[in-house]
């Protein structure tokens, strides 16, 4: 079945219903549980927060905070923001509807269409798309004595006097090359950011355009994302948004930066992207609705390797079903000033995104301020996939 161009035709009309299905009347929409937890988040150093809901209950959106550290402005539900990994969706979904055309094989080997890098032959499609391929994370990986090893600059200070350097694709798969793969292809899961430019640039070779390019062809433009864009080197965030800061340990005291405006090219197809929960509902519910992916690709998206608590399939994430919860698929998000959720249940009819402008580090290393808002992000997300949370 080749997706494009009759599904996509469709794309905007199906999302509509998707997106205004079980709406509930503005008086019953007020959610305290999800306010109380906005509250946790900025008492644990978020800025701003932004949460949109839809479920059984219904459609709300909510803010907290402030637009920057100190301020006064409250934070907008509109405020675009830097969305991180959230990026690998969009990028899987992509690489999904080529193969359904016909243009790339998930068992190809990665080698085949990008033989410039001499990777291993075993590595294929597929292990990239679900970090089973070994290699190395150019943006960083823990030592056996749990200190960081960076290819590039993303920590600390050296980020801090780096933030607007420009890199290429192929210079960060060849930085990640530098180190050992951490296993051989197929026999474990580890996430890898390197996954995800060899994406983007697999993309690139069978289409003969940009990945961005790819991208808003046949989700941004179809599923009219009017405020979501892949920067490459930009480093402004278009419109308006929340400032995010970035904080380090610097001797004996931590150094706060505003890394609101940055060069995201070390990020490139694994996380540049920048929208805002609006857009992000809209694409999810387009995705799981099945107007994206022909069934038995996004059945394959969902093929999940296990690993700890959760599982990683082809660009998404999901939960273990635990008790009084369902399954949920998405992904999150983290760039230096921002952390970001969007998942939704299988049939798209309940779905959470979160956007916490941070003022610590979004990298858990050891010369970062560790972030403390994930697990309590977490207890939204638990409010909308189970029963009692």
């Amino acid at each position: 079945m080749r997706t494009h161009p009759a599904l996509l035709a469709t794309s905007v009309a199906l999302v509509a219903g998707l997106l205004t299905a079980g709406a509930a009347p503005a008086a019953a929409q007020d959610r305290p549980e999800i306010r109380q937890v906005m509250q946790e988040l900025l008492s644990q150093g978020a800025v701003g927060v932004q949460v949109r809901v839809h479920d059984g209950r219904g459609d709300w959106t909510g803010s907290a905070g402030t637009t920057r550290l100190g301020g006064r402005t409250p934070v907008r539900t509109d405020a675009r923001f830097r969305a991180g990994s959230i990026t690998k969706t969009f990028v899987a979904t992509v690489l999904l509807q080529l193969v359904d055309e016909g243009r790339i094989g998930l068992d190809d080997p990665v080698t085949r269409h990008l033989p410039r890098f001499g990777l291993d032959r075993r590595i294929t499609v597929r292990m990239v798309l679900q970090h089973t391929s070994g290699l190395f994370s150019h943006t960083g990986e823990f030592r056996p004595d749990g200190t960081m090893d960076h290819p590039i600059p993303l920590e600390g200070r050296n980020f801090a006097a780096n933030r607007f350097r420009g890199y290429s694709p192929d210079e960060l798969v060849r930085a990640a090359l530098t180190r050992p793969p951490r296993f051989e292809p197929g026999a474990d899961w580890s996430y890898s950011n390197t996954n995800y430019i060899l994406v983007g640039l697999l993309i690139e070779k069978v289409t003969g355009t940009p990945y961005a390019t790819q991208v808003n062809r046949r989700i941004i433009e179809p599923l009219n994302l009017r405020a979501t864009s892949l920067p490459g080197t930009r480093a402004l965030i278009p419109g308006p948004h929340a400032q995010g800061y970035y904080s380090y340990r610097d001797g004996a005291g931590v150094a706060t930066e505003n890394a609101t405006v940055l060069n995201p090219s070390w990020a490139h197809a694994a996380g540049e992207i920048i929208s805002t929960t609006a857009d992000l509902d809209t694409f999810l519910a387009a995705l799981h609705g099945g107007a994206l992916l022909a069934p038995h690709l996004l059945a394959e998206m969902r093929k999940l390797v296990r690993k700890g608590n959760g599982g990683y399939g082809l660009g998404v994430a999901a939960s273990n079903p635990a008790p009084g919860c369902e399954v949920f698929f998405g992904h999150s998000g983290g760039i230096h000033g921002y952390n970001s959720h969007l998942y939704g249940n299988a049939d798209g009819s309940k779905r959470i995104q979160i956007s916490i402008n941070t003022a610590g580090g979004d990298l858990d290393s050891g010369d970062v301020v560790p972030p403390t808002t994930e697990p309590t992000a977490f207890k939204a997300i638990k409010a909308v996939f189970c029963a009692k949370s």
